[in-house]
């Protein structure tokens, strides 16, 4: 999927969730857009998981096994994780969004949930994720697709 078209598939549902979370739909877009590769990943592909959600202990729903690469002492290493697989991109962005506030570790993310640079910031610095560049990448796709206009119409 080209990023327009990934871009104009997913909008809308991350205007919706940010009208009721507010998360900005800016940071959805651009975190599945990184995630999925522009839902060319494998787990995007075969579990509509946009935003690499791992199946923790809580999740009681169906599974993929995929191997994942993380960044752990100062290097890139494969894992094997189970990933929690959704029926379609909206079940994906409203278990994203249950994700964050079931999660007490995401508390201090809330609170900036508005701002989409403070947030992934507060979510990097939660634990999210092991990309040291993760927040530079997030930014960098905001920027270069011109996401905060659907932060705008979210408002």
């Amino acid at each position: 999927m080209t990023p327009t078209q990934f871009i104009n598939a997913i909008a809308p549902a991350a205007v919706a969730s940010a009208r009721i979370t507010g998360i900005a739909a800016s940071f959805v877009i651009a975190q599945g857009a990184l995630e999925s590769g522009w839902d060319d990943s494998i787990l995007g592909l075969s579990a509509s998981n946009l935003f690499g959600v791992k199946a923790d202990p809580s999740w009681h729903g169906p599974t993929v096994a995929l191997d994942t690469d993380e960044f752990i002492n100062h290097a890139w290493v494969k894992v094997h994780a189970q990933w929690r697989k959704y029926p379609n991109w909206q079940a994906c962005l409203d278990d994203h969004a249950r994700f964050f506030f079931d999660n007490p570790r995401y508390a201090d993310a809330l609170k900036v949930r508005g701002d989409p640079l403070a947030f992934a910031a507060a979510i990097v610095k939660a634990g999210y994720c092991t990309d040291p560049d993760y927040l530079a990448k997030i930014a960098c796709v905001i920027k270069v697709h011109d996401l905060t206009q659907y932060d705008k119409v979210a408002a």
